[in-house]
């Protein structure tokens, strides 16, 4: 591994639950007395095909010699856009790349969870030192193997009291009385993007769709009674959470417009935000792909009393990108990079596989 430094150029590889792509950073990240402070230089955002996007949704049906052949597609595929990447950008510095891979799979409670997009692919493919896999440890550990923003949060975005991403699923973090707090707080995007398709559209551009709508008070009511939102943290959400708890409400509704189911989705979203934003006038920091749904960015708004701040739109659209990034940096430190007040692990620990050349007698093994 590389010596430590005080100064990384990393790229980070990020692909959401809501399936709209591969989003990639290329980060300096550098350490002074003062803490870690960040430099997003490039980026670029990649949509999947429909093919892939079809393989990604039913993947968590597939057998295991479909998943693993899947696997190997999706490294593939990585590997070729982060290579064709770095040629775009002219890159000539790299010191890591982290890749969260793409969540097929997230059950800690049984002991297990899955991220696909073979990272040992793309280390051969560029040639670079590659951290991956940075939740099996977690789970290991006793751990939700979630969230894993809130270190970087602490490190980048410190200013901010509260951190939330509307990603497939919105996740927040927060520190209070000298120690973290973050958790899965709802399902957003694989919600709203499966009603989207419905009408045959991607998503519900700026939230359109779900403003158009009407409220369904039964459907709310029964959303907001969830077991989940009374459960304690540290906890975490996954695809199969919607598949067993929310679509079996939702569908209760397929015969109202699916405008209105929409909207009252939407609103529910909004309350269950608002709900774990507690004080007057704290900074909360918005980020992901929900930022830009503006009917549910003013329904949080409206109801909250702390001021809702979006950052640029390179920095709302690749936070999570950066932040894994970091995560590999810290991994390669060997700092710690899993909070176990956050994670519910056993310890604070370092974590993600790391693939690397090293050498011998001047051979490469």
């Amino acid at each position: 591994m590389k010596n430590i430094s005080n100064s990384y150029f990393a790229i980070g590889l990020m692909s959401g639950t809501s399936l709209d792509g591969l989003d990639i950073s290329y980060t300096h990240f550098s350490k002074s007395i003062d803490g870690w402070s960040f430099n997003l230089l490039s980026y670029k955002s990649i949509s999947y095909s429909i093919e892939l996007k079809n393989k990604l949704k039913k993947a968590v049906d597939f057998s295991a010699l479909e998943l693993t052949k899947l696997d190997v597609e999706l490294g593939k595929y990585f590997a070729n856009e982060v290579a064709n990447f770095i040629q775009e950008e002219s890159i000539t510095e790299i010191d890591i790349i982290g890749s969260h891979g793409h969540t097929i799979f997230h059950q800690p409670e049984n002991g297990f969870t899955l991220q696909i997009g073979n990272p040992s692919l793309i280390h051969e493919k560029v040639k670079k030192t590659v951290v991956a896999d940075f939740r099996t440890q977690d789970i290991a550990l006793g751990g939700q193997g979630a969230p894993l923003v809130p270190i970087g949060d602490n490190f980048l975005f410190s200013e901010y009291h509260y951190r939330i991403n509307l990603g497939g699923f919105a996740n927040i973090s927060f520190d209070e009385n000298g120690s973290t707090s973050a958790f899965d707080i709802c399902a957003v995007n694989t919600i709203l993007n499966k009603y989207s398709n419905i009408l045959g559209l991607d998503y519900d551009d700026k939230g359109k769709i779900a403003k158009s709508g009407k409220l369904i008070p039964e459907l709310l009511k029964e959303l907001d009674v969830i077991e989940f939102y009374k459960q304690s943290h540290p906890k975490s959400l996954g695809v199969e959470w919607n598949e067993n708890v929310l679509f079996p409400i939702l569908e209760k509704y397929s015969s109202s417009n699916t405008e209105d189911v929409m909207h009252t989705y939407t609103l529910h979203v909004a309350s269950q935000i608002n709900s774990v934003l507690k004080g007057k006038n704290k900074k909360v920091l918005i980020s992901g792909g929900g930022a830009f749904n503006e009917y549910l960015i003013s329904l949080i708004k409206k109801i909250t009393a702390n001021k809702i701040i979006i950052e640029s739109k390179e920095i709302t659209n690749f936070k999570e990108a950066i932040i894994f990034s970091f995560l590999a940096v810290l991994r390669i430190r060997c700092e710690i990079n899993c909070l176990a007040e956050v994670t519910g692990a056993k310890i604070n620990h370092s974590s993600g596989v790391v693939f690397d050349f090293f050498t011998t007698n001047n051979k490469t093994i």
